[in-house]
């Protein structure tokens, strides 16, 4: 394949970083032309040199505004093309939303070629007035794990990834008091900048008669573990770009709770059956017909859409010459 771009992945547990450190080995598996490079080399890189990034905010810089910075620097330099996460969105805030969507814009702008992770974040760059040119849909894959067996169950409501406002853990806990669950479960830890408010939501859960545990960061093989092991996984998400939680319960065999929106319903039709959707007021209903029917909360399908290779395909061809 000619002109197959250096991949740049990202040192840390970042979301975005170990996504595109996984897509990058999942590519090279299929095409012995593909290399990786870290940001430290990327000076050494003579001009013109092709480049794939996965661009977050957080990733790139202490703020928006740096971050959008510092990709527009590379971009003048090399030729990059990029995968655009975490889109801006209402759930930003007054004062975030536009710096946000300043920053994206200018990204996307300074970008030979526009990846996002579905058709909803598609619709998302025209509507927040980041980006109305090109963009190419490659939705998270799913890797359903050969190992997906069902344990005991600890009894708990889970919600799985980073703690943030927004990240639909309030509205989870209030559906497991409603539901008559005690315990909930948050799988991972705060996100950088918001242990306070993690700690503020188990006081506030504690108030509704819901012990929550917080596992912290887990390792892949724990964390599948106690994923599997919860009774109900949730979630509930107010505002969602792409979701990696979503892709790793369908992964470890789970058929979660999940509020609908554009996403949800995006990602329950493309892989039917593994979804139990829900209108925010039917959430705490939801969870205590899974109470009953713990079956639900597994899928049992032997063979998902779109795997690891199948993106990784997707993404050789979106790198072709030609293609963009």
């Amino acid at each position: 394949m000619s002109g197959a771009p250096l991949l740049l992945v990202h040192p840390g547990d970042h979301g975005v970083a170990v996504y595109a450190r996984d897509l990058a080995t999942a590519v090279i598996e299929q095409s012995d032309e593909i290399r990786t490079i870290d940001p430290s080399a990327l000076a050494r890189l003579p001009e013109g040199t092709a480049v794939h990034a996965h661009f977050t905010d957080r990733l790139w810089g202490d703020s928006p505004e740096e971050a959008s910075r510092t990709f527009e620097g590379l971009a003048r330099r090399l030729r990059v093309s990029v995968t655009l996460h975490d889109l801006p969105q209402e759930s930003d805030g007054e004062r975030n939303r536009p710096r946000r969507r300043e920053a994206y814009a200018l990204v996307a702008a300074a970008a030979t070629g526009v990846v996002v992770n579905s058709a909803h974040e598609r619709a998302l760059l025209r509507e927040e007035g980041v980006w109305t040119g090109a963009a190419t849909a490659i939705p998270l894959p799913v890797e359903l794990q050969a190992d997906a067996v069902e344990p005991a169950s600890d009894g708990s409501l889970g919600v799985l990834g980073y703690f943030y406002p927004g990240k639909g853990h309030d509205e989870a806990a209030r559906a497991a008091a409603t539901a008559g669950m005690t315990r909930m479960t948050v799988l991972g830890r705060a996100s950088d900048g918001h242990a306070a408010d993690l700690d503020a939501f188990v006081r506030r859960a504690a108030d509704l008669g819901v012990e929550v545990e917080v596992t912290g960061w887990l390792d892949d093989r724990e964390i599948a573990r106690r994923g599997r092991a919860v009774a109900v996984p949730v979630i509930a998400h107010r505002h969602v770009s792409a979701s990696g939680s979503l892709a790793s319960w369908i992964g470890w065999g789970r058929r979660p709770i999940a509020v609908r929106n554009r996403y949800i319903d995006e990602m329950a039709m493309l892989r039917p059956g593994t979804l139990s959707t829900v209108d925010e007021t039917g959430l705490a209903e939801a969870v205590r017909r899974a109470v009953g029917l713990p079956r639900t909360t597994w899928h049992g399908l032997a063979r998902l859409a779109l795997s690891r290779a199948d993106v990784a395909d997707a993404y050789l061809r979106f790198w072709a010459p030609g293609r963009r």
